[in-house]
Formats: structure tokens, C-alpha cells, sequence
């Protein structure tokens, strides 16, 4: 099946790759949203920071995802209590809630500030939400009741969206403004005391080197290759259409379906993983027939419309078991940051943050919060 990526559309200005050694106080490698939250914050630490991408910035799924800023980790808020009670569940949603703040103010015109909706797909679904809005009332976060033309669920009103390759370049340009060295087109071959090795030849010589590949994580470093499952999500996008008019992105059936309508009219639909559990713990990174065809007709069910699909495209990102993103020192000066759970484009952006502060010397709240439910 053919994969296009519908964010890839965008002219690209590109930037070299690696041609000669060089020094640097930390190394990134992935140039997603995480790896450059990662170099902006070592870089406004006062660190000589040089960042690699093995392919183009947000070429991985920083730049195939569905676009949604969303708060909160992977599970609901109430599943996220019950798994970890109420006051740790509720700091860390607070914490996502300023990062769409600052992820609100640093990129504007890749950014769109809406809302989301979960909607419920039957009366047990419906039940879930109840809770869901209970429990959040209590912990004073914000949500509505939702009753409208998708259905009956809930609205977040401080959620939004975003188009993540404007997004992702916009924040590489200001992280070259700021003096962080990006380098496309070079791939990492080897970690190994101090030295990050590319497949041109070139070395970076970097004590601290910051892993930030969520698909590719398990590959880059071993040692969480086990706990970091990689797992490919498949989206779609229509041509522009006026036979719907969606004001807000959508979550479905649990987060198992997600959807979008673009400022310019187009459609982003991912989802159907659930259906299709076993093949899709997979490195492979292109569409498959099973699920694409089964996004096809939710988009025509459950969104409505008709308009001709124009890209089908899938990525990789990776999985843990207790459902919290790996963000730790593997071996001396060398971090892995990734498997944010499908949450990346938010908790991505904390985790390798977080990251960049504790190989530096510095406190980081988020990552005290992960240890001490990692711990429990």
C-alpha cells in the first residue's frame, strides 16, 4: 500500500548532515518535538549542544502523528488515579496542562487552541465519561458534558492541535537562533564513551549524549529494548471537504480512534490498532490494507464524510507495560528518553526537558513524579 504523509507536503528547507568531527557539551540524537525541547534546554542551560536526525526534522513520528495536544498521560484521568492515586495522577496532569501553555505560546502559527472531545461509542462508554468527569472535578481540572453532533462525551477546553512538521521546524529554527547545531541526513551507528558515531564517518566527542527516538529507542539503546515495545500507528487524511464541519478534535471508542478537520478543510483520521492487536506491535513502519480499510469506514460512519482520501501513512513509537515513558541514565553520561505511549507530542516534550535538566545537574519536578510512581 502506498504511504504518503500528509505534514510532509510542506516545502522543507533542509540542513546538512555531519561531515566532520566536532565537540559539544551534549549530544541529542532525534530531532522530533522531544529532541528539540531537549536541545533548547540544554542549550538555555549554557551547554554547547549539537543535534542529530537520522532523517529529516520530524521525519519519524513526530512528523507522522495526528496531531493532537492533549493533557494528560496515556491512560484517563480516573484509570490514571486508580493506577496511581488521585494526587500524583492529578500532578502530572497539571504539569501537561503547562506545557500546552508553553507549547501555545512558542509555536502560534503551527498551533490551533480549541478544545478536544472524548466521545463515547455506546452507554458503557458513555458511564466511563461520568467518571472520568467526576473524578477530574474533584481533582480541579477542567471538563464539560458534551452533547452535540459527534455525540456524548466530554470537552477540554485548555486541549488543542497542531500541524507537527510547521511545528517541529518552527521550534528548529528557533533552537539554531539560540545556537544549537542541527545536522539532517545523519545517522547514528554507534554510542559508546562519549563518542556518537555517524554512518559518514564523523564522530561527535559529547559526554552527555540524549537519546530522543521513541520508535527507534529499543534500536539506539539496547538496554531498554526490552521494556520499550514498538508499536506502528496508521493514519489517513481526505482532501479538503465541506460535507462536515468538525470544531474539535476527537477521541473515540477509548482513544482508539482520533480525529481531526485541518484549518484548510482536510480530515486526519488514525487509529484501529486495538482491531488488529498482535500485527501491530511491529517495526514496520508502512500502512497496512487490514486497518487502513477498517479507519476508511469510520471515517465514513462515525465522521460522516466523503470526501476522496489522499494520503495513508503509519509510524513507529514505542510502548511500555506500566504505561510511563522511559526517561533514565542507561550508562554513564548516555540517557534514553522515548515510549511515551502514543503521548508524545506533549509528554515528549517533559520527558526529554526533564532529561536535559538532570544529565546538566538540575532538579526536574516531572521526572521526581515518574520516579516516585515508578518506585510505588
Amino acid at each position: 500500500m502506498t504511504s504518503t504523509v500528509l505534514w510532509h507536503d510542506l516545502p522543507a528547507e533542509p540542513r546538512p548532515s555531519l561531515a566532520d568531527d566536532c565537540v559539544a557539551d551534549v549530544c541529542v540524537i532525534g530531532l522530533g518535538g522531544s529532541g528539540l525541547a531537549a536541545a533548547r534546554e540544554a542549550r538555555a542551560l549554557g551547554a554547547r549542544v549539537v543535534a542529530l536526525e537520522a532523517t529529516t526534522i520530524a521525519g519519524g513520528a513526530a512528523g507522522r502523528n495526528g496531531g493532537l495536544l492533549l493533557g494528560g498521560l496515556a491512560e484517563f484521568h480516573h484509570d490514571a488515579c486508580e493506577r496511581w492515586g488521585p494526587e500524583p495522577a492529578t500532578a502530572l496532569y497539571r504539569h501537561t496542562l503547562d506545557e500546552l501553555a508553553r507549547m501555545r505560546d512558542d509555536a502560534p502559527d503551527a498551533t490551533w487552541w480549541r478544545g478536544s472531545l472524548r466521545i463515547a461509542e455506546d452507554e458503557t462508554e458513555v458511564n466511563d465519561c461520568a467518571r472520568q468527569q467526576a473524578r477530574m472535578a474533584l481533582d480541579g481540572l477542567r471538563v464539560e458534558w458534551y452533547e452535540g453532533p459527534e455525540g456524548r462525551g466530554l470537552l477540554f477546553p485548555e486541549d488543542g492541535a497542531c500541524h507537527p512538521v510547521r511545528r517541529a521546524r518552527l521550534l528548529a529554527q528557533r533552537a539554531e537562533q539560540e545556537g544549537v547545531q542541527l545536522f539532517e541526513r545523519s545517522p547514528v551507528t554507534a554510542i559508546a564513551d562519549g563518542e556518537v558515531h555517524t554512518d559518514s564517518g564523523a564522530v561527535v566527542y559529547a559526554p552527555t549524549v540524549l537519546v530522543c527516538a521513541d520508535g527507534a529507542l529499543g534500536d539506539l539503546v539496547p538496554e531498554v529494548a526490552r521494556r520499550a515495545k514498538p508499536v506502528r500507528l496508521q493514519m489517513l487524511a481526505t482532501a479538503a471537504t465541506s460535507d462536515v464541519t468538525l470544531t474539535r478534535p476527537v477521541y473515540a471508542r477509548y482513544g482508539y480512534d482520533y480525529w481531526q478537520q485541518l484549518p484548510d478543510g482536510r480530515v486526519v483520521l488514525g487509529g484501529g490498532r486495538d482491531q488488529f492487536r498482535d500485527a501491530e506491535f511491529t517495526r514496520d513502519d508502512a500502512p497496512s490494507p487490514a486497518v487502513q480499510s477498517f479507519m476508511e469506514s469510520r471515517l465514513r460512519a462515525a465522521v460522516g464524510t466523503q470526501a476522496a482520501i489522499t494520503h495513508r501513512w503509519a509510524a513507529t513509537v514505542s510502548f511500555t507495560d506500566d504505561a510511563l515513558p522511559i526517561v533514565e541514565a542507561v550508562r554513564d553520561g548516555v540517557w534514553a528518553v522515548g515510549a511515551y505511549n502514543g503521548t508524545g507530542n506533549v509528554v515528549g516534550a517533559l520527558c526529554a526537558r526533564g532529561a536535559a535538566r538532570r544529565a546538566l545537574g538540575h532538579a526536574d519536578a516531572w521526572l521526581d513524579l515518574l520516579d516516585s510512581l515508578r518506585q510505588n
